[in-house]
């Protein structure tokens, strides 16, 4: 069994650790603005992507306070709530269908995968994240993942 991971937008940093540390039973981030997805860890996987997005080097990235920050660990840590970064954010958001495309070629032949992803698979995961950072932007909110092992 993988990881799931759900990116998603929240208000700000509090609001995500209630949309992840329910006290009323339901999944992390339902009624929140995200999607889910399987294998596509913000810290590793998406680093190449958020390099070429943002044009800043993956140092500069990592350096983020906001990059991967851990702000909720539950149950011995197989539900986990973290940051991603505003830069990132902005990038997708901005981002046409072509520099996605292009993108998502360039991420696929990044040495982050065990094999060789379908471009059109990273694509596809760049236009919802694409749609979503753009909702946030226009709200006011941040970016975020779950991930559950």
């Amino acid at each position: 069994m993988g990881v799931i991971y759900g990116y998603f937008a929240a208000v700000d940093d509090d609001d995500a650790v209630r949309a992840v540390v329910r006290e009323d039973g339901q999944p992390a981030a339902t009624g929140y603005d995200g999607f889910d997805v399987n294998g596509m860890d913000p810290t590793t996987d998406l680093l190449p992507a958020e390099v070429v997005l943002t044009g800043r080097s993956a140092e500069s990235v990592q350096a983020d306070p906001r990059h991967g920050h851990l702000l909720a660990s539950i149950e011995d840590g197989e539900l986990l709530c973290l940051t991603l970064t505003d830069s990132l954010r902005d990038a997708l958001a901005d981002a046409d269908q072509s520099l996605l495309r292009e993108t998502a070629r360039e991420w696929a032949t990044s040495d982050v995968f065990w094999t060789s992803p379908d471009p059109e698979g990273l694509a596809e995961f760049l236009t919802q994240a694409a749609g979503l950072a753009g909702r946030a932007v226009s709200r006011g909110h941040r970016l975020y993942c779950w991930m559950c092992v």
